[in-house]
Formats: structure tokens, sequence, C-alpha cells
């Protein structure tokens, strides 16, 4: 018996077919179902069905939500906090209801395979249990969609485009674990001065931090948060910066790797 978890495309399975678009924001609005590219339907309409198929008839299987209506804008508010720690009680304030009902609902997203949470990391696992995560969307398309955002440019100027390329990178990152039959193991990292790493893969030789960045030139401030990550925490294991740019480097002991690279990450840190 066994249980396979089968999220939308990854970046390397889009790479292998040959499917793969050169430009990351193009692939971040079309998201990676699929059917995008099997049958090259439109994700316009795809995902705007998708979400009112969802909703009306997946949702109610699970849960009976009367106010759907509600739901929807609820799930529209997860879209506009996408890689931001999870605020209940700002999510309830802004969509009109308790925060008991926010925490089922983002449960319910959750369990649908509509949004991801990723605690923050700590050495103590009981603390990771009782600390507010990150919120991400497993498909960056559907989030896109909920934000109508249509088009690379519209991304690129787009107020939310840091935490829609955190989204994707984590999210490929899951994949990979999924599709290595291991369990996740991503967390984030954060000091009380509000130094923060986007992600960390938690091995069993060490925790390997990884930053994330839109931009397409590397500079200093890049790799701040990882050299303060390695001074506190000296675990001795590599460390990693996902950016928009063309090649791979070395960097002051870190490794930058463009998104496509990302794509096969899990496999260099695990095995």
């Amino acid at each position: 018996m066994a249980v396979l978890t089968l999220l939308p495309l990854s970046i390397a399975e889009l790479e292998q077919e040959k499917l793969l678009p050169s430009d990351i924001n193009e692939l971040i609005i079309q998201g990676s179902y699929p059917q995008i590219y099997s049958e090259k339907v439109s994700f316009e309409r795809l995902y705007a069905n998708y979400i009112q198929l969802y909703v009306e008839r997946d949702v109610r299987q699970i849960k009976n939500i009367e106010n759907i209506e509600l739901f929807q804008k609820f799930i529209r508010l997860c879209a506009g906090r996408i890689g931001q720690i999870v605020n209940y009680a700002s999510l309830a304030n802004d969509c009109g209801i308790n925060q008991v009902t926010a925490k089922t609902w983002i449960a319910l997203l959750e369990a649908s395979y509509i949004v991801f949470q990723i605690q923050p990391y700590f050495n103590n696992y009981g603390k990771r249990l009782i600390k507010s995560p990150k919120l991400y969307f497993v498909d960056t398309g559907i989030a896109c969609s909920l934000l109508k955002i249509r088009t690379p440019d519209e991304l690129a100027d787009h107020y939310l485009r840091s935490g829609l390329m955190e989204s994707f990178i984590i999210g490929d990152f899951l994949k990979q674990q999924y599709n290595n039959e291991q369990r996740p193991s991503l967390y984030f990292w954060r000091d009380l001065t509000g130094n923060e790493i986007d992600c960390i893969i938690d091995t069993a030789r060490a925790p390997i931090p990884v930053e994330i960045k839109a931009g397409t030139t590397l500079t200093s401030d890049f790799f701040k948060t990882l050299q303060e990550w390695n001074t506190k925490n000296n675990t001795g294991g590599a460390s990693y910066l996902v950016y928009n740019g063309t090649n791979d480097k070395q960097w002051n002991g870190t490794q930058a790797v463009t998104w496509q690279s990302a794509g096969t990450l899990i496999k260099k840190v695990i095995f």
C-alpha cells in the first residue's frame, strides 16, 4: 500500500519535456497544471473555472460552507498575503468572520491542495508547532488569477512579485520532495532582529538555508541574511541563493543558482 501526492508539474518535469518557458514570470502566471501544457488551454479560463468549480463542488463535499461568496473573498485575501506570516486576526477582520472560522478555512484550503504552509525553523521541534507559519499557494497560476495578474509585465511591476516567486520556488521544493517519496521538511527562519531566510531545507546532516530573489543580477545585499545565518548557527552545511539570472555562481561560500537549476536542488542537498 502506498500514498502518492501528485502536485502540478515541477520545473524538472517541464524541462524534461521541453515545455519550460524561458521567462519565470510567464511560468508563475500560467502555473503548472498539466492541462495547460497537454491541451494548450487558456490558463486564464482554466483557473477562473477551476476556482469556481472548486468552491461550488469540492469544498462543499468536504465542509458545508453556507456563504460561498464570503469563502471566495477569503481565498482572494489569502492570495494577497502570499509569502507572509499568517495573521488569523487580520484575515478574519478583513473577511468579516471570526478567527476560528479563518483557521478552519485555511485548513480546508490546505487539505484540498490550494495552499500550503511552512513553519518557522527551531532546533526545538516543539517550538515549530506553536509559532505562526507562512502561507503559500501550491500553484502560483491560481494565485495570479485571484490577484488578476494576467501578463508577465503586470507581474514584473506587482507588489507581490517577490512573494509569488518565493511561493513558486518553495512550491517546487515541495514537489521535489513528494516526487522523491520524502516527507516535506521545509521551514523558514527569522531572528529577533528581523533577519529572515526564505526557506530552510531540514536534512539529516544539517539544515540548508535557501534565499530566493526575483532579481536578475547578484549583489552583496542578497547574501546578508545567509551570512547572518551562517554566523549564528555554524552548522557547516551548504547555503544557496536562487535568483532570476542565467548562470550558477559561487559567492563567498554560497552557491547562487538560477531558478531552472533550483528544479533539482532537493536531490543535491539530500542525496
